[in-house]
C-alpha cells in the first residue's frame, strides 16, 4: 500500500468517494479521500495515468466527470485502487499528490440544479401520525402505495462545515388566534441520506426499477434542518416551504454506488402490493448504519441517534422510478433525500420532533443538559459507515452549527 489507512477508516481502499477540495494554493478540483490523506486527481492526471478528457477533475464541480458515465467513472475508482496497493506504481514517492484531509477545504461536490425530499421511512411517517393525527390510523391512505415527497430549495443546499442562522417565519401559538413573527423555536435536524443523479433524461422519459441503478451515481449524508413551528402553520394545502427552504446540509464525499454494491439488503415487506411500475428485483436496500451527535458550545457531543438506512420502507429504485413515471425529467447532480430514517427503537429515531416526543420528552445530554429541540450554540454531526467483516466504506461526517437568527 502506497500510504497507510487506518483499520477503521471510513475511507478505506473498498470505499475512493470523489469530492471537490481546495487548498490556498490548490483551486476547486476533483479528488478523492483515502485515510487520512486527499489525493490530487487533477495533479495525478498530469502522470497520463487516465484515458479521458481530464479537464474535467479542474473544474469546480464533479457534474462534467460525473456526465462522463460509470464506463469512465468507475474505471477511475478501480484504477485508483490499483494504483494504491502497488508499491511501484506512478504514485510511489509523489508525496504532492496526497494532501492531509485535515488542511483542505471542501466544497459542494455537485451543483444541484433539483431537489427532492421524499417521505419514505414507515416508523418515521408512524411516529408523525401517531403525535399529530389518529395514533390507530398514523399513515395517510396513499402511504403505502406510493413513494410520498415534495420538490425542496437547491440553492440552499450546502457542504458540511457551513453554519446556520436560525430561520424566522410564521407561526401560530396554542390558543392564539393570529399567527406571530419570530425565530422558530423548534428547530430541528432530520437524520437523511441523498443519492445523486448520474445521468440525464428527456422530458417525458421514464426510469424503470430495472434500470434505476444505472441513473445513480453516489450517495452523501443528509441533514434536513427543519423549523417544526414554521412548518406547522404553512404546510395545508401545499407542504413544506419556509420551514425547510432555509438549509440542507451534506458530508463533502459522494461515495459511489459501487463502493456500496457489498452492503446491499433485503428491504421491509410491502403490503399491500405496490403498482407494477413500483415492482423490483433483487436487492436496493443497503446496510449502513448512522448516528447523530448534539454538541452543546464549549461541551462534549452526546450521541443521541443511532439508526441504519436499511430501515426504509421505500427504495431508491422505486423513488427515482416514481419520480420519473409521469415524464419529469432528471439531470445530473440532482439529488434526491430519503427522508427522516428513524427506526423501531426510541433511541433510533432520526429527529427531535420524535425523540423528545414533539416536546413532551426532554433528550438528556452527557453534559447535563437537556433538548426538546436543537439550541443556539448546538453543532449537530450526523456520521455513516456500513461495514461487513474487514470491509468499511463510511461516509465521514456532516456538521453545522447553529447560529442565532439574523
Amino acid at each position: 500500500m502506497i500510504i497507510d489507512i487506518a483499520a477503521d477508516s471510513d475511507f478505506s481502499i473498498h470505499n475512493i468517494p470523489f469530492g471537490i477540495f481546495s487548498t490556498a494554493d490548490r483551486s476547486a478540483r476533483a479528488g478523492v479521500a483515502i485515510g487520512d490523506y486527499v489525493l490530487d486527481l487533477l495533479a495525478l492526471s498530469e502522470l497520463g495515468v487516465f484515458d479521458f478528457d481530464t479537464s474535467v477533475l479542474g473544474q469546480s464541480t464533479l457534474n462534467d466527470f460525473i456526465r462522463l458515465g460509470k464506463t469512465v467513472t468507475s474505471k477511475v475508482r478501480t484504477d485508483i485502487q490499483s494504483l494504491l496497493q502497488d508499491d511501484s506504481s506512478p504514485l510511489a514517492g509523489k508525496e504532492n499528490l496526497f494532501l492531509p484531509r485535515a488542511e483542505v477545504t471542501m466544497h459542494m461536490p455537485v451543483h444541484v440544479g433539483d431537489y427532492t425530499d421524499f417521505y419514505s421511512s414507515i416508523e418515521h411517517a408512524t411516529n408523525v401520525g401517531t403525535m399529530f393525527r389518529d395514533p390507530d390510523n398514523a399513515l395517510l391512505p396513499n402511504w403505502r402505495h406510493l413513494p410520498v415527497g415534495y420538490h425542496g430549495r437547491a440553492s440552499s443546499i450546502i457542504v458540511s462545515g457551513t453554519d446556520i442562522h436560525r430561520p424566522k417565519g410564521q407561526v401560530m401559538p396554542k390558543d392564539a388566534q393570529v399567527p406571530i413573527f419570530r425565530p422558530s423555536a423548534r428547530l430541528d435536524f432530520e437524520l437523511e441520506m441523498a443519492f445523486v443523479i448520474g445521468q440525464d433524461t428527456s422530458l417525458g422519459e421514464s426510469i424503470s426499477t430495472d434500470q434505476a441503478e444505472d441513473y445513480i451515481f453516489g450517495m452523501v449524508l443528509f441533514n434536513d434542518w427543519s423549523a417544526r413551528d414554521i412548518q406547522k402553520w404553512e404546510y395545508v394545502p401545499l407542504g413544506p416551504f419556509l420551514a425547510k427552504s432555509f438549509a440542507s446540509s451534506i458530508s463533502p464525499w459522494i461515495v459511489t454506488m459501487d463502493a456500496l454494491a457489498p452492503f446491499k439488503v433485503d428491504g421491509p415487506e410491502q403490503s399491500p402490493k405496490v403498482l407494477p411500475y413500483l415492482q423490483y428485483s433483487g436487492q436496493h436496500n443497503y446496510d449502513i448504519a448512522l448516528e447523530v451527535d448534539i454538541t452543546p458550545d464549549g461541551s462534549s457531543p452526546s450521541t443521541i441517534c443511532r439508526s441504519n438506512y436499511k430501515y426504509m420502507y421505500w427504495n431508491m429504485a422505486q423513488q427515482l422510478a416514481h419520480h420519473t413515471i409521469g415524464g419529469c425529467n432528471v439531470k445530473v447532480g440532482d439529488m434526491m433525500a430519503s427522508g427522516t430514517i428513524s427506526g423501531q427503537s426510541k433511541d433510533s429515531y432520526g429527529s427531535m420532533l420524535e425523540l423528545s416526543w414533539a416536546g413532551s420528552q426532554p433528550v438528556p445530554l452527557a453534559d447535563g443538559q437537556i433538548r426538546v429541540f436543537i439550541e443556539d450554540g448546538d453543532t449537530v454531526t450526523m456520521r455513516g459507515a456500513a461495514q461487513r467483516g474487514d470491509v468499511r466504506v463510511g461516509f465521514g461526517e456532516v456538521s453545522a452549527k447553529i447560529l442565532p437568527a439574523k
